[in-house]
């Protein structure tokens, strides 16, 4: 590979942590990039380098703060894709922990949006080559929303890993929240089972949503004397997961944790953490450390995204497959 043809990672200011962090294991530097903001709101994105026929790769989480909100950083990592493009690299490739408006992604009433595809046809319109997402909503969804080739990632791995070490292994069940989320907790129970070497258990909870009414609370399966994992890909107001923890609890299981992926409000997380049928909380920095800073107590663990991210896009750079990184994590030598 020539000099000119060796890969840019940049990343917006919102997103410099997480880039730093998987630049730092990679050792390959950031790129410079001006950012420059106006008095009414406009702002300029500038590559500080020649981009031309070279590979790029986008840094951006999408989760809003109130200093830059969700649709500004749309917006932003949208104008950093045009100006790539336009400056002439080679292949431009996002890479996005975090993806926002990915929830609705289908229509439940007449006339609803589907803002998922709408985001989809965005991203795609800049030029965009390639997009890497991490535990997307409905990955079913996600991949027919795009018509450029997407990549999923996921935590479960991390998530496995973490329990089997951590967690009484004898009395460990995991549950999904809702009827929805079964096919996720499913994946995550064979991983886990996988470390432990044995089976374990799936429950689930009923729940129903009518007109924005949330009701039920059935534990279906038996969790008396378990240590229960509850796993979800997003904890917004965290009503959902001390909803499911309270019923686990009553149904008899001996102790409630949650996993969860995405945590984009530091009001979810600290409503988990003041919950006490809830032992301990489990999730990542996706939408970045900021937002977890002073919102959580020592219940309450992140892991981070950026070696996971740095694994993908050195693979990406050596043509290798990211499967194994949906598999195990970290992956076994050579896979």
């Amino acid at each position: 590979m020539t000099d000119r043809a060796e890969p840019l990672l940049f990343a917006l200011s919102e997103s410099r942590a997480l880039a730093a962090d998987m630049a730092a294991i990679l050792r390959l530097p950031l790129a410079p990039l001006e950012e420059r903001s106006f008095a009414e709101g406009e702002f300029k994105l500038r590559p500080l380098v020649s981009v031309r026929d070279r590979p790029v790769f986008v840094v951006q989480t999408l989760a809003g703060t109130p200093e830059v909100p969700i649709a500004q950083r749309l917006l932003r990592l949208l104008f950093l894709l045009f100006g790539l493009r336009d400056a002439g690299a080679s292949r431009i490739t996002a890479l996005v922990p975090y993806l926002s408006f990915a929830r609705k992604d289908r229509r439940t009433q007449p006339r609803d949006p589907v803002n998922a595809r709408y985001v989809a046809e965005l991203l795609e319109a800049t030029g965009l080559h390639r997009l890497v997402a991490l535990d997307v909503h409905n990955p079913a969804a996600f991949d027919n929303a795009f018509r450029i080739p997407v990549d999923h990632l996921s935590a479960l791995p991390m998530f496995a890993a973490h329990a089997a070490a951590h967690l009484d292994p004898a009395t460990l069940a995991v549950a999904s929240p809702d009827v929805g989320g079964i096919k996720r907790v499913q994946l995550f129970r064979e991983q886990l089972g996988a470390r432990l070497g044995r089976e374990v258990d799936l429950v689930f909870i009923e729940k129903r949503r009518a007109l924005g009414v949330v009701s039920g609370g059935q534990v279906v399966g038996d969790v008396q004397g378990r240590t229960v994992i509850v796993l979800d890909d997003l904890c917004a107001t965290g009503g959902t997961l001390i909803r499911a923890a309270t019923a686990l609890r009553a149904a008899g299981a001996k102790a409630v944790h949650v996993a969860v992926t995405h945590a984009p409000l530091p009001a979810g997380i600290a409503a988990l953490d003041a919950a006490d049928t809830i032992a301990s909380i489990l999730l990542t920095d996706s939408v970045g450390t900021a937002l977890h800073a002073g919102s959580a107590s020592a219940r309450t663990v992140v892991l981070p995204v950026a070696p996971l991210y740095a694994e993908a896009l050195g693979r990406m750079l050596d043509g290798r497959a990211l499967t194994p990184l949906l598999q195990r994590w970290p992956p076994a030598p050579g896979e």
